[in-house]
C-alpha cells in the first residue's frame, strides 16, 4: 500500500510539473515540443532527471516573467512564434494536426508549419484557404513534389510580408524582424528531411526577448561573438535572396547577393540573426533620419522642388567640414545630396545661399575622384570632381580625414548612383511614375548603403557595390539588366485596388506597381497623396515571383556568371604582368621574334649582301606584280593563319599551352634603370631625327629643289652680313 501511495504521489507530481511546464513554455512564446521532451525522458526511465530539467526551465521562465513584469505590457502579436496550430476567430486553439492533414502539401517541416501558421494569423485566413488560393493562382509546374512545400511557403511569406509592411514603423518591430528571419530558416528546411536542422532552429525565437542593453553587448566586440552565441541558426545566400527582396527596403533583387556578402563578410558566408537584426535596426534609424530631414533646419537655405528629398548631408560637424575648391580658392561648407542635385552651402554654423550642381538634366556631367590640396596643388586623394558644360571650370569637393578616404568614396558612390539613375530615365524616356520609380529604387539603395556604412563600416565598390545602377554600370553585361529594368518600368501603373490580399499574386499579371515608390510612401519619406497613390489599397510584393525566376533576376544571374569569367580573365592578365622596363622589353622582343627575323631577312635581301638571293627575290616580286598577284597577298596570309589555327586545334588535342619562357635580363638598380631610360629616350630622339631627314628629302623631291654643296649652304643671316660688309 505504501508503495502504491508513493507511486500515485509521483504520478501526481509529474502531471503537475508537466502542466506547469506547458504553461510556462506557452507563455514564453517559444515553439518547444513539450510532449516530445517529456516522452523522451520517461521512455529512458530517467523520470527524475526529466522532472529536474523541467524544474530548471520553470525557474528560468519564472525569472524572465518576473523581470518582464516591470516592463510595459504589450498587445498580443501575430508575429510571435507559437505552436504551429491555427486559432480561429472565436479564439478556439487547435493542435494543428487535423488542419495540416487536410493540406495536400507533402513533407512540411515543423518550422515551415510554424511560419505558415503565423502568416495565416497575420492574413486572418486559414491555411486551407491559403492553399486554395495558391492552387488556383499558380500552374502545376510550381506544385511539383520537389518544390511544392517551398513554393507554398514562399507564397504565404510574400503575402504576410506585404500586409505587415503597410505601416510606417514595421522595421522597429523586433517580432517582424524575427518572422522574416524564421521565413529564411523555414525556406532552407521546408521539408521533413531537414528535421535535424529544424530541431536546432525551432527555439530560436526566444532570443528576441533580450533587452536593448543585452543586445548591444553582443555588438560591443567583433561579430565572432554572434557566431558563438547563435552558431546553429544561420541562413544561406539562396534563402536570403528569395525572402529578403520581398520587402523592398530590406534588399534589392539586383544587389541582394552583394548585400549578403557584406553582411556575412566575417561569418564565413552564413547570416546570423544578430547581424541581420543589427542591419535592420540601423536601416530603421537611417529611414527615420531621412523622414525627419524634410522638416528640419537643413532645408532653410535650399530651394527644393516638391518631389525632392534629402538623401544625405555632410559637413554639419565643424571638425569635419566639406571643402569646396574652385581654382586656387577653397572654403568650408555643408554638402547636401537630393535625388536631383548636389547643394553646397559655404560657411561654418551660419551658411550662405546654396549653390546647386545639377544631376538630373543632360549637361554632360562628369563625377570622378580627384587629387586636391592648398592653392590648387594635387596632394591629397580625398576629393570628388564635378564638371559640366554649364561651368567654366570644374569644382572639387574635398572630404578631409586623418586616415583613408572613406568619406570621399561614399559620396562618390551615392552621387554617381543619382547621376546614373537620371541618365537611365533619360535614355529609356521614362516619365511620370516610371521616372519616379527609378529614382525611388536608387533612393532605397542609398538608404541601405548608409545603414551598412554606419554600422558595419563596409565600403564596397565595383562588382560588390550595393547600389543597383552603379552595379549595372560595372558588371559585364549590365546593359541587359538595365534593359530588363526599363521593360519593367514601362509597365508601371500608379495603383490598383486590392480585391483581396491574394488577388494580385499571379506573376503573369500585365500590370506592375511602383514598388519602390510605394515603399517610400509607406515609410513616410514621401507623400503618397502628392504622388496620387494609395498605400493601403495596393499590393506591393517586389521583384520576386513565387516558384519562378523573373527576367530581371535571370539577367542579374547571367551578369554574375559573366563577372566570374571577367575576373578570371583579369586575374590571368595581372598574373603575366612583369615589372621593370628591361624585363618588359625582353618579353616583347621574344614575342615579336618571328617578325624580327622576317624583317632582318628582307633587310638582308635589300642590302645585296648575297646578290643571287636578291636577284631571285626581285624576279619573283616582279613576276607577281606583272601577273596581278599582289591583290591576293593579304587574303592568302589570312587563309594561311586560319589553316594553321585549325591544324593546331585538332592536333594539340586540347593540351594546355606550354609556358612561354624567356631569358630574364640581369637585374638593375634604380640608377641603372634611369640610365637605360635615358638611352631609350636618346634612341627615340635619333629615330625622330632620321624621320625628319626623310621627310625633308621627300619635300625636296616634291618641289624639285636642286641640292647644294656644303660650301654653298649659307644661312640667310650670314648672306646679309656678307652684303653689308661688301658695301662698307
Amino acid at each position: 500500500m505504501e508503495e502504491e501511495i508513493k507511486l500515485k504521489k509521483k504520478d501526481t507530481m509529474a502531471k503537475q510539473e508537466q502542466q506547469q511546464w506547458n504553461a510556462c513554455s506557452n507563455g514564453s512564446g517559444g515553439a518547444i515540443d513539450n510532449s516530445s521532451c517529456i516522452s523522451s525522458s520517461s521512455s529512458n526511465g530517467n523520470s527524475n532527471e526529466g522532472l529536474q530539467l523541467q524544474s530548471f526551465f520553470k525557474s528560468i521562465f519564472s525569472k524572465n516573467n518576473d523581470e518582464n513584469s516591470f516592463r510595459k505590457p504589450r498587445n498580443k502579436s501575430f508575429f510571435v512564434k507559437r505552436d504551429g496550430g491555427y486559432s480561429d476567430d472565436s479564439g478556439n486553439d487547435d493542435d494543428g494536426s487535423s488542419a495540416w492533414a487536410k493540406l495536400p502539401v507533402p513533407h512540411l517541416s515543423p518550422l515551415a508549419r510554424s511560419v505558415i501558421s503565423r502568416c495565416s494569423k497575420i492574413l486572418q485566413i486559414s491555411p486551407e484557404d491559403l492553399y486554395q488560393c495558391f492552387d488556383r493562382e499558380f500552374p502545376d509546374k510550381v506544385k511539383q513534389p520537389s518544390n511544392h512545400a517551398r513554393n507554398f511557403l514562399e507564397f504565404c511569406s510574400y503575402q504576410a510580408i506585404d500586409l505587415s509592411t503597410t505601416g510606417a514603423d514595421y522595421l522597429s518591430n523586433k517580432e517582424f524582424r524575427r518572422l522574416m528571419f524564421d521565413m529564411m530558416l523555414a525556406w532552407e528546411s521546408s521539408g521533413v528531411e531537414n528535421d535535424l536542422l529544424v530541431n536546432e532552429t525551432t527555439s530560436c525565437s526566444n532570443n528576441d526577448r533580450e533587452d536593448e542593453d543585452s543586445w548591444s553587448f553582443f555588438y560591443a566586440s567583433s561579430t565572432t561573438m554572434a557566431v558563438q552565441v547563435d552558431d546553429k541558426k544561420t541562413v544561406g545566400l539562396e534563402a536570403f535572396a528569395r525572402i529578403a527582396p520581398a520587402c523592398p527596403i530590406v534588399a534589392d533583387i539586383i544587389t541582394v547577393h552583394n548585400l549578403f556578402d557584406a553582411l556575412t563578410s566575417s561569418s564565413c558566408g552564413r547570416l546570423h540573426f544578430l547581424i541581420y537584426d543589427k542591419y535592420l535596426r540601423s536601416l530603421d534609424k537611417v529611414i527615420k533620419a531621412v523622414s525627419n530631414g524634410a522638416g528640419t533646419q537643413f532645408m532653410s537655405n535650399l530651394s527644393l522642388a516638391e518631389e525632392e528629398i534629402i538623401l544625405d548631408i555632410d559637413g554639419t560637424i565643424p571638425t569635419q567640414p566639406v571643402l569646396q575648391h574652385i581654382g586656387i580658392s577653397a572654403w568650408p561648407g555643408r554638402l547636401t545630396l537630393t535625388k536631383f542635385a548636389l547643394y553646397f552651402e559655404s560657411g561654418v554654423g551660419l551658411y550662405d545661399k546654396a549653390v546647386r550642381y545639377d544631376l538630373a538634366t543632360d549637361i554632360k556631367q562628369v563625377i570622378k575622384p580627384e587629387l586636391t590640396g592648398p592653392l590648387g596643388a594635387r596632394l591629397f586623394d580625398k576629393a570628388v570632381m564635378y564638371k559640366s558644360t554649364s561651368m567654366t571650370e570644374p569644382v572639387f569637393f574635398e572630404f578631409p580625414e586623418f586616415k583613408g578616404s572613406s568619406r570621399r568614396d561614399y559620396w562618390l558612390d551615392i552621387s554617381l548612383e543619382i547621376l546614373r539613375a537620371n541618365r537611365f530615365t533619360r535614355k529609356y524616356n521614362l516619365k511620370g511614375f516610371q521616372k519616379n520609380e527609378a529614382l525611388a529604387r536608387a533612393t532605397l539603395g542609398i538608404l541601405r548603403y548608409r545603414a551598412i556604412r554606419e554600422v558595419f563600416h563596409i565600403f564596397s565598390s565595383n562588382y560588390k557595390t550595393v547600389l543597383c545602377f552603379n552595379l549595372a554600370e560595372s558588371l559585364p553585361g549590365g546593359d541587359m539588366i538595365l534593359e530588363n529594368l526599363s521593360d519593367q518600368f514601362a509597365l508601371v501603373k500608379s495603383g490598383a485596388s486590392r480585391r483581396d490580399v491574394l488577388a494580385l499574386s499571379n506573376v503573369k499579371k500585365q500590370m506592375i506597381l511602383p514598388v519602390s515608390l510605394l515603399t517610400l510612401g509607406r515609410l513616410g519619406i514621401i507623400s503618397c497623396k502628392e504622388e496620387g497613390m494609395k498605400t493601403e489599397a495596393t499590393f506591393c510584393q517586389g521583384d520576386i515571383c513565387v516558384g519562378e525566376i523573373s527576367p530581371l533576376e535571370s539577367a542579374v544571374k547571367q551578369s554574375k556568371q559573366n563577372t566570374g569569367r571577367a575576373e578570371a580573365a583579369q586575374a590571368t592578365v595581372d598574373q603575366v604582368k612583369v615589372e621593370g622596363i628591361h624585363t618588359n622589353l625582353a618579353v616583347m622582343e621574344e614575342l615579336l621574334y618571328p617578325l624580327i627575323v622576317s624583317f632582318k631577312r628582307i633587310q638582308q635581301l635589300a642590302s645585296w649582301e648575297e646578290p643571287w638571293k636578291s636577284i631571285l627575290f626581285l624576279m619573283l616580286t616582279s613576276f607577281a606584280i606583272l601577273r596581278g598577284w599582289i591583290n591576293y597577298i593579304l587574303p592568302s596570309i589570312s587563309v594561311i593563319f586560319a589553316g594553321f589555327m585549325i591544324w593546331q586545334r585538332y592536333t594539340s588535342k586540347r593540351r594546355p599551352l606550354e609556358a612561354f619562357k624567356i631569358k630574364a635580363p640581369p637585374s638593375k638598380n634604380a640608377v641603372e634603370q634611369l640610365v637605360t631610360l635615358q638611352e631609350a629616350v636618346l634612341h627615340v630622339e635619333g629615330l625622330i631625327q632620321s624621320g625628319n631627314v626623310v621627310l625633308l628629302k621627300l619635300r625636296a623631291l616634291l618641289f624639285a629643289i636642286v641640292p647644294q654643296s656644303p660650301s654653298q649652304e649659307i644661312c640667310p643671316q650670314e648672306k646679309k652680313a656678307a652684303k653689308d660688309g661688301s658695301g662698307v
